[in-house]
Protein backbone atom coordinates (compact mmCIF):
# COMPACT_ATOMS: atom_id res chain seq x y z
CA UNK A 1 0.00 0.00 0.00
CA UNK A 2 1.41 3.39 -1.02
CA UNK A 3 1.75 6.31 1.40
CA UNK A 4 -1.13 8.10 -0.30
CA UNK A 5 -3.35 5.05 0.13
CA UNK A 6 -2.41 4.86 3.82
CA UNK A 7 -3.48 8.48 4.27
CA UNK A 8 -6.89 7.60 2.86
CA UNK A 9 -7.57 4.81 5.33
CA UNK A 10 -9.77 5.64 8.31
CA UNK A 11 -6.76 5.73 10.63
CA UNK A 12 -4.72 7.79 8.19
CA UNK A 13 -7.48 10.36 7.83
CA UNK A 14 -7.85 10.77 11.58
CA UNK A 15 -4.07 11.18 11.84
CA UNK A 16 -4.19 13.96 9.22
CA UNK A 17 -7.00 15.68 11.12
CA UNK A 18 -4.98 15.42 14.36
CA UNK A 19 -1.90 16.88 12.66
CA UNK A 20 -4.00 19.74 11.26
CA UNK A 21 -5.26 20.48 14.77
CA UNK A 22 -1.65 20.73 15.94
CA UNK A 23 -0.76 22.98 13.00
CA UNK A 24 -3.67 25.29 13.84
CA UNK A 25 -2.62 25.49 17.49
CA UNK A 26 0.97 26.26 16.47
CA UNK A 27 -0.24 28.96 14.06
CA UNK A 28 -2.31 30.57 16.81
CA UNK A 29 0.54 30.56 19.33
CA UNK A 30 2.98 31.94 16.75
CA UNK A 31 0.55 34.66 15.69
CA UNK A 32 -0.02 35.72 19.31
CA UNK A 33 3.67 36.58 19.58
CA UNK A 34 3.79 38.75 16.43
CA UNK A 35 3.47 42.53 16.67
CA UNK A 36 5.13 45.59 18.16
CA UNK A 37 5.54 43.56 21.34
CA UNK A 38 7.31 40.36 20.31
CA UNK A 39 6.74 37.32 22.52
CA UNK A 40 7.91 33.73 22.24
CA UNK A 41 5.31 30.93 22.40
CA UNK A 42 6.50 30.17 25.95
CA UNK A 43 6.06 33.82 26.98
CA UNK A 44 2.63 33.89 25.36
CA UNK A 45 1.50 30.82 27.30
CA UNK A 46 2.93 32.16 30.58
CA UNK A 47 1.32 35.59 30.14
CA UNK A 48 -2.11 34.16 29.39
CA UNK A 49 -1.80 31.66 32.24
CA UNK A 50 -0.81 34.26 34.87
CA UNK A 51 -3.54 36.76 33.90
CA UNK A 52 -1.66 39.49 35.73
CA UNK A 53 -3.55 42.31 34.03
CA UNK A 54 -0.37 43.98 32.78
CA UNK A 55 0.17 45.53 29.36
CA UNK A 56 1.37 42.26 27.70
CA UNK A 57 -1.71 40.45 29.00
CA UNK A 58 -4.07 43.22 27.85
CA UNK A 59 -2.49 43.18 24.37
CA UNK A 60 -2.85 39.42 24.10
CA UNK A 61 -6.28 39.03 25.68
CA UNK A 62 -8.05 42.09 24.27
CA UNK A 63 -6.42 42.64 20.87
CA UNK A 64 -4.52 39.68 19.45
CA UNK A 65 -6.46 36.69 20.79
CA UNK A 66 -9.94 37.74 19.59
CA UNK A 67 -8.54 38.72 16.19
CA UNK A 68 -6.79 35.38 15.77
CA UNK A 69 -9.74 33.31 17.00
CA UNK A 70 -12.05 35.25 14.68
CA UNK A 71 -9.68 34.51 11.79
CA UNK A 72 -9.73 30.81 12.65
CA UNK A 73 -13.54 30.79 12.76
CA UNK A 74 -13.79 32.67 9.47
CA UNK A 75 -11.29 30.38 7.74
CA UNK A 76 -13.05 27.26 9.00
CA UNK A 77 -16.48 28.58 7.98
CA UNK A 78 -15.40 29.51 4.46
CA UNK A 79 -13.61 26.18 4.00
CA UNK A 80 -16.65 24.13 5.08
CA UNK A 81 -18.87 26.29 2.87
CA UNK A 82 -16.55 25.55 -0.05
CA UNK A 83 -16.60 21.80 0.65
CA UNK A 84 -20.40 21.78 0.63
CA UNK A 85 -20.75 23.86 -2.53
CA UNK A 86 -18.20 21.74 -4.39
CA UNK A 87 -20.06 18.59 -3.37
CA UNK A 88 -23.54 19.90 -4.17
CA UNK A 89 -22.47 21.27 -7.55
CA UNK A 90 -20.08 18.36 -8.21
CA UNK A 91 -17.50 20.91 -9.25
CA UNK A 92 -14.07 21.30 -7.59
CA UNK A 93 -13.89 24.92 -8.80
CA UNK A 94 -16.95 26.02 -6.83
CA UNK A 95 -16.38 28.18 -3.77
CA UNK A 96 -18.25 30.96 -1.96
CA UNK A 97 -16.11 33.63 -3.58
CA UNK A 98 -15.98 32.34 -7.15
CA UNK A 99 -19.68 31.55 -7.61
CA UNK A 100 -20.79 34.78 -5.98
CA UNK A 101 -22.16 33.57 -2.63
CA UNK A 102 -19.75 35.80 -0.70
CA UNK A 103 -20.51 38.71 -3.03
CA UNK A 104 -24.24 38.31 -2.41
CA UNK A 105 -23.72 38.23 1.33
CA UNK A 106 -21.30 41.15 1.08
CA UNK A 107 -23.72 43.32 -0.89
CA UNK A 108 -26.50 42.62 1.60
CA UNK A 109 -24.10 43.40 4.45
CA UNK A 110 -22.99 46.69 2.88
CA UNK A 111 -26.61 47.76 2.34
CA UNK A 112 -27.45 46.89 5.94
CA UNK A 113 -24.46 48.81 7.32
CA UNK A 114 -25.27 51.89 5.24
CA UNK A 115 -29.06 51.92 5.58
CA UNK A 116 -29.54 50.54 9.10
CA UNK A 117 -26.28 50.92 11.05
CA UNK A 118 -28.23 50.83 14.32
CA UNK A 119 -29.36 47.26 13.59
CA UNK A 120 -25.91 45.68 13.49
CA UNK A 121 -27.30 42.53 15.13
CA UNK A 122 -29.18 41.86 11.88
CA UNK A 123 -26.01 41.91 9.79
CA UNK A 124 -25.58 38.12 9.70
CA UNK A 125 -29.25 37.36 8.84
CA UNK A 126 -29.13 39.98 6.06
CA UNK A 127 -25.89 38.55 4.67
CA UNK A 128 -27.42 35.05 4.91
CA UNK A 129 -30.41 36.07 2.80
CA UNK A 130 -28.09 37.65 0.22
CA UNK A 131 -25.78 34.64 0.10
CA UNK A 132 -28.60 32.09 -0.12
CA UNK A 133 -30.40 34.04 -2.84
CA UNK A 134 -27.18 34.28 -4.85
CA UNK A 135 -26.47 30.55 -4.54
CA UNK A 136 -29.88 29.60 -5.90
CA UNK A 137 -29.71 32.27 -8.61
CA UNK A 138 -26.43 30.83 -9.88
CA UNK A 139 -27.84 27.32 -9.82
CA UNK A 140 -30.96 28.39 -11.74
CA UNK A 141 -28.95 30.32 -14.34
CA UNK A 142 -26.71 27.29 -14.91
CA UNK A 143 -29.60 24.83 -15.15
CA UNK A 144 -30.32 23.48 -18.62
CA UNK A 145 -31.32 19.82 -18.43
CA UNK A 146 -28.84 19.68 -15.60
CA UNK A 147 -26.17 22.01 -14.28
CA UNK A 148 -22.79 21.31 -15.85
CA UNK A 149 -19.55 22.31 -14.07
CA UNK A 150 -18.63 24.81 -16.78
CA UNK A 151 -22.03 26.54 -16.75
CA UNK A 152 -21.98 26.77 -12.97
CA UNK A 153 -18.59 28.47 -12.95
CA UNK A 154 -19.46 30.84 -15.80
CA UNK A 155 -22.79 31.77 -14.22
CA UNK A 156 -21.13 32.22 -10.83
CA UNK A 157 -18.34 34.42 -12.18
CA UNK A 158 -20.89 36.57 -14.04
CA UNK A 159 -23.14 36.96 -11.00
CA UNK A 160 -20.15 37.69 -8.73
CA UNK A 161 -18.94 40.39 -11.13
CA UNK A 162 -22.42 41.94 -11.30
CA UNK A 163 -22.81 41.97 -7.52
CA UNK A 164 -19.30 43.37 -7.14
CA UNK A 165 -20.23 46.21 -9.50
CA UNK A 166 -23.36 46.92 -7.47
CA UNK A 167 -21.32 46.98 -4.26
CA UNK A 168 -18.82 49.40 -5.81
CA UNK A 169 -21.63 51.64 -7.03
CA UNK A 170 -23.23 51.71 -3.58
CA UNK A 171 -19.92 52.65 -1.99
CA UNK A 172 -19.28 55.30 -4.66
CA UNK A 173 -22.62 57.01 -4.08
CA UNK A 174 -22.16 56.88 -0.31
CA UNK A 175 -18.48 57.78 -0.13
CA UNK A 176 -18.97 59.88 2.98
CA UNK A 177 -20.21 56.83 4.88
CA UNK A 178 -17.98 54.24 3.26
CA UNK A 179 -14.72 54.88 5.12
CA UNK A 180 -15.24 52.01 7.54
CA UNK A 181 -16.45 49.70 4.77
CA UNK A 182 -13.20 49.73 2.76
CA UNK A 183 -11.68 46.96 4.87
CA UNK A 184 -14.94 45.04 4.45
CA UNK A 185 -14.68 45.11 0.66
CA UNK A 186 -11.06 43.87 0.78
CA UNK A 187 -11.33 41.32 3.57
CA UNK A 188 -9.66 42.18 6.86
CA UNK A 189 -9.42 41.04 10.47
CA UNK A 190 -8.05 44.34 11.79
CA UNK A 191 -11.28 45.08 13.68
CA UNK A 192 -11.54 41.59 15.18
CA UNK A 193 -12.86 41.69 18.74
CA UNK A 194 -14.78 39.65 21.29
CA UNK A 195 -18.10 41.37 20.37
CA UNK A 196 -17.61 40.31 16.74
CA UNK A 197 -17.02 36.74 17.83
CA UNK A 198 -20.20 36.84 19.90
CA UNK A 199 -22.02 38.28 16.88
CA UNK A 200 -21.39 35.19 14.75
CA UNK A 201 -20.61 32.39 17.20
CA UNK A 202 -24.07 30.80 17.24
CA UNK A 203 -24.51 31.01 13.46
CA UNK A 204 -21.12 29.38 12.89
CA UNK A 205 -21.74 26.80 15.60
CA UNK A 206 -25.00 25.82 13.89
CA UNK A 207 -23.21 25.44 10.56
CA UNK A 208 -20.29 23.49 12.04
CA UNK A 209 -22.69 21.08 13.76
CA UNK A 210 -25.11 20.54 10.86
CA UNK A 211 -22.45 20.13 8.14
CA UNK A 212 -20.93 16.91 9.57
CA UNK A 213 -24.42 15.56 10.28
CA UNK A 214 -25.25 15.94 6.57
CA UNK A 215 -21.85 14.72 5.36
CA UNK A 216 -23.03 11.20 4.51
CA UNK A 217 -25.95 12.60 2.51
CA UNK A 218 -23.49 14.84 0.70
CA UNK A 219 -21.45 11.74 -0.16
CA UNK A 220 -24.56 10.19 -1.71
CA UNK A 221 -25.52 13.39 -3.53
CA UNK A 222 -22.12 13.56 -5.26
CA UNK A 223 -22.91 10.24 -6.97
CA UNK A 224 -25.49 12.02 -9.14
CA UNK A 225 -29.17 12.82 -8.77
CA UNK A 226 -30.46 9.57 -10.30
CA UNK A 227 -28.28 7.31 -8.16
CA UNK A 228 -28.98 9.39 -5.05
CA UNK A 229 -32.73 9.17 -5.64
CA UNK A 230 -32.42 5.43 -6.26
CA UNK A 231 -30.73 5.10 -2.86
CA UNK A 232 -33.72 6.77 -1.22
CA UNK A 233 -32.28 10.27 -0.80
CA UNK A 234 -34.64 13.22 -1.11
CA UNK A 235 -32.42 15.01 -3.58
CA UNK A 236 -33.95 18.47 -3.77
CA UNK A 237 -34.61 18.78 -0.03
CA UNK A 238 -31.07 17.64 0.74
CA UNK A 239 -29.58 20.02 -1.81
CA UNK A 240 -31.58 22.92 -0.37
CA UNK A 241 -30.45 22.13 3.19
CA UNK A 242 -26.80 21.84 2.18
CA UNK A 243 -26.83 25.08 0.19
CA UNK A 244 -28.52 26.82 3.13
CA UNK A 245 -25.77 25.61 5.49
CA UNK A 246 -23.06 26.75 3.04
CA UNK A 247 -24.73 30.14 2.67
CA UNK A 248 -25.08 30.55 6.45
CA UNK A 249 -21.38 29.84 7.05
CA UNK A 250 -20.27 32.11 4.21
CA UNK A 251 -22.60 34.90 5.37
CA UNK A 252 -21.36 34.69 8.96
CA UNK A 253 -17.75 34.87 7.76
CA UNK A 254 -18.43 37.78 5.38
CA UNK A 255 -20.31 39.77 8.03
CA UNK A 256 -17.23 40.01 10.29
CA UNK A 257 -14.27 39.68 7.91
CA UNK A 258 -15.58 41.10 4.65
CA UNK A 259 -15.09 39.66 1.19
CA UNK A 260 -12.25 37.26 1.96
CA UNK A 261 -11.75 35.20 -1.17
CA UNK A 262 -10.26 31.85 -2.20
CA UNK A 263 -10.25 30.19 1.23
CA UNK A 264 -13.26 28.12 0.23
CA UNK A 265 -11.44 27.02 -2.93
CA UNK A 266 -7.93 26.30 -1.66
CA UNK A 267 -8.62 24.50 1.64
CA UNK A 268 -11.16 21.91 0.39
CA UNK A 269 -9.16 21.04 -2.71
CA UNK A 270 -5.83 20.55 -0.95
CA UNK A 271 -7.49 18.36 1.68
CA UNK A 272 -9.30 16.37 -1.00
CA UNK A 273 -5.96 15.65 -2.69
CA UNK A 274 -4.57 14.36 0.62
CA UNK A 275 -7.41 12.39 2.24
CA UNK A 276 -9.90 11.85 -0.58
CA UNK A 277 -13.52 12.87 -1.09
CA UNK A 278 -15.27 11.25 1.86
CA UNK A 279 -17.04 14.27 3.35
CA UNK A 280 -17.19 12.70 6.81
CA UNK A 281 -13.46 13.40 7.04
CA UNK A 282 -13.10 16.13 4.42
CA UNK A 283 -15.32 18.62 6.29
CA UNK A 284 -13.34 18.66 9.57
CA UNK A 285 -10.00 18.49 7.75
CA UNK A 286 -10.87 21.42 5.48
CA UNK A 287 -12.19 23.42 8.45
CA UNK A 288 -8.90 23.02 10.35
CA UNK A 289 -6.77 23.74 7.29
CA UNK A 290 -8.86 26.78 6.35
CA UNK A 291 -8.57 28.12 9.90
CA UNK A 292 -4.78 27.66 9.91
CA UNK A 293 -4.53 29.20 6.42
CA UNK A 294 -6.35 32.41 7.40
CA UNK A 295 -4.45 32.73 10.69
CA UNK A 296 -1.16 32.21 8.87
CA UNK A 297 -1.95 34.70 6.09
CA UNK A 298 -3.10 37.30 8.63
CA UNK A 299 0.15 36.81 10.55
CA UNK A 300 2.16 37.33 7.36
CA UNK A 301 0.17 40.48 6.61
CA UNK A 302 1.02 41.85 10.05
CA UNK A 303 4.74 41.08 9.67
CA UNK A 304 5.72 42.15 6.14
CA UNK A 305 5.17 45.91 6.59
CA UNK A 306 5.57 46.51 10.32
CA UNK A 307 4.35 48.70 11.94
CA UNK A 308 1.73 48.87 9.18
CA UNK A 309 -0.08 45.77 7.99
CA UNK A 310 -1.56 44.25 4.84
CA UNK A 311 -5.16 43.01 5.01
CA UNK A 312 -5.51 39.25 5.03
CA UNK A 313 -7.78 39.54 1.98
CA UNK A 314 -4.89 40.99 -0.01
CA UNK A 315 -2.60 38.11 0.95
CA UNK A 316 -5.28 35.58 -0.07
CA UNK A 317 -5.85 37.48 -3.32
CA UNK A 318 -2.17 36.98 -4.16
CA UNK A 319 -2.32 33.24 -3.40
CA UNK A 320 -5.74 32.44 -4.87
CA UNK A 321 -5.56 33.25 -8.61
CA UNK A 322 -2.46 31.10 -9.32
CA UNK A 323 -4.11 28.21 -7.48
CA UNK A 324 -7.34 28.71 -9.44
CA UNK A 325 -5.47 28.69 -12.76
CA UNK A 326 -3.63 25.53 -11.71
CA UNK A 327 -6.98 23.88 -10.98
CA UNK A 328 -8.28 24.85 -14.41
CA UNK A 329 -5.27 23.26 -16.10
CA UNK A 330 -5.32 20.19 -13.85
CA UNK A 331 -8.95 19.37 -14.58
CA UNK A 332 -8.73 20.38 -18.24
CA UNK A 333 -12.04 22.26 -18.37
CA UNK A 334 -13.01 23.48 -21.78
CA UNK A 335 -15.81 25.82 -22.72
Amino acid sequence: MSFRDRLRTRTGRWCVIGILGGVLLAAILSSLGVGALRLSPTEVAETLWRRDGGIPYRILADIRLPRILLGALVGGALAVSGVILQGVMRNPLASPGIIGVSSGGGLAGILMMLAFPQFSFLLVPAAFVGALTTAFLVYLLAWKQGASPVRLILAGVAVAAMLGAFSSAVLLFHAEKAGGILDFSIGSLSTGSWPKIRQVQYYMLAGFVVAPVLSNRLNILTLGDEIAAGLGLRVEQTRFCLIAVAALLAAAAVSVAGLLGFVGLIAPHIMRLIIGSDHRFLIPAAALFGAALVVGCDTIGRMVMEPSELPVGLIMALLGPPFFLWLLRRHGYEA
